[in-house]
């Protein structure tokens, strides 16, 4: 699976971004996928998650209430839509797609639950 990542950009304080994943292949529909971001100097952190069918989403303290991630298994595709941006979501997100499975949210909220990784896309919010 490849992954590609795009709709990052400069945006002020309370604006709003929306993030695409477009992926390769014919399986899309069968893959946990993730948004996670890293910023300067700290390490990587999860964002957010979406089961194969969309039907559970997994959300960062954070984040939550501020983003959304949704999914088209059609277009093959997965979305972060970002509202409400804070200088501290300041970093590069990248999605990432997975097919590991256990009890509980360890491996949709985790780099563990991940095998595949895109580029990544900056995210700079300026104050």
């Amino acid at each position: 699976v490849q992954l590609q990542a795009s709709g990052g950009g400069l945006v002020q304080v309370g604006g709003s971004l929306r993030l695409s994943c477009v992926a390769s292949g014919r399986t899309f529909s069968t893959y946990i996928m993730g948004w996670f971001r890293q910023a300067p100097g700290k390490e990587r952190e999860f964002v957010a998650s979406i089961s194969a069918n969309g039907g559970t989403t997994y959300y960062a303290d954070s984040i939550k209430g501020r983003f959304a991630i949704s999914r088209d298994n059609v277009k093959n595709t997965v979305y972060l839509q970002m509202n409400s941006l804070k200088p501290e979501d300041t970093a590069v997100y990248s999605c990432a797609a997975g097919r590991k499975y256990g009890s509980g949210s360890y491996y949709y909220t985790t780099s563990n639950g991940y095998d595949y990784w895109g580029q990544g896309t900056q995210v700079t919010v300026s104050s």
